[in-house]
């Protein structure tokens, strides 16, 4: 698709991933002499995070003034909070990839208006992948149409994933959820950059895609790329509060319908974690008897989730 027939506020959103993929790609040739530094335990950020946040800022505002942010770095420090417009921002998606050279990372831009996403883009720099949607019109990696896959069978799947890696993460929990999808799929990969996983989805070379702990910065784009990409998004139990409970499953139709079951027993915090133990799975419903409330997402709610454990 060419940019003349993009939405007018898709083309700046473009323009502001573009801007901070070149400061990326420009700090990824030196990366000895990055300034690292950690706002929790294995959750860093470096200079090139804030240097690319600044750089979108800037492009945004300059074109849009009135609209309110929400950027992982700055939070809402930034434009007009009372704004029906939020453009919700992650720019470096994957940041301990970055600094360790694994060339697998994103910017990641999505706008909504009264809590609905409208536009999205998520920028391989590393690539030059470009992808992007607007409700309604379809999701694209550069100029091809994205469909997800035509997979059916849950056995035949391959499934993206991310590990918990926060202090107090309960990976007991974690390695029985892997255990149970895992040996009901073709395989299950971590790359390690959840926007990025979200338009693997869209783009087929997924089947599906969950993980728990994200913010609405990680998956608000994606979530529109997903769904204009004939896709669902939701949480462990198929609602489309995803966003708020921190926790995302997405997928072609038929096989996020299949995930929903295996996954519904993990949504949210369960009592016997307090313990450190890993929780008995609860008995998956048959999939003849109950259909997940799975729904077509193309919204984010405007507000931050609050950091919680996996």
């Amino acid at each position: 698709m060419s940019s003349a027939a993009l939405h007018p506020m898709l083309n700046v959103a473009i323009k502001a991933a573009r801007a901070a993929g070149a400061i990326i790609n420009r700090a990824s040739l030196d990366l000895d002499i990055i300034k690292v530094g950690a706002k929790a335990y294995n959750d860093f950020v470096t200079e090139v995070d804030h240097a690319a946040e600044a750089v979108i800022i800037k492009t945004l505002l300059e074109a849009y003034p009135q609209h309110a942010i929400l950027a992982e770095e700055s939070g809402k420090e930034h434009g007009n909070q009372k704004s029906d417009y939020q453009w919700i921002i992650d720019p470096l998606d994957g940041t301990t990839n970055f600094i360790h050279g694994l060339p697998i990372y994103a910017v990641s831009i999505a706008l909504a208006h009264r809590g609905q996403v409208q536009q999205a883009v998520v920028y391989d720099p590393t690539r030059n992948d470009l992808f992007h949607a607007s409700k309604g019109r379809g999701a694209y990696l550069n100029d091809r149409r994205l469909r997800v896959s035509r997979r059916t069978r849950l056995s035949d799947s391959l499934v993206g994933t991310g590990f918990p890696f926060r202090r107090g993460d309960n990976f007991k929990r974690y390695l029985k959820l892997f255990e149970d999808v895992m040996q009901q799929t073709a395989g299950v990969r971590r790359p390690g950059a959840a926007s990025l996983d979200l338009c693997y989805v869209a783009a087929g070379y997924y089947d599906a895609f969950f993980e728990t702990g994200l913010s609405p910065w990680d998956v608000a784009a994606g979530s529109l790329i997903i769904t204009e990409a004939g896709g669902l998004v939701g949480n462990f139990t198929g609602e489309s509060d995803f966003l708020h409970q921190r926790e995302v499953l997405a997928g072609t139709p038929k096989i996020y319908a299949q995930l929903v079951p295996l996954l519904q027993p993990y949504s949210r915090v369960i009592n016997t974690e307090e313990a450190g133990e890993a929780p008995e799975a609860a008995p998956a419903p048959a999939p003849a008897a109950a259909q997940p409330k799975s729904r077509r997402i193309t919204s984010t709610r405007s507000a931050g989730a609050e950091d919680a454990p996996f």
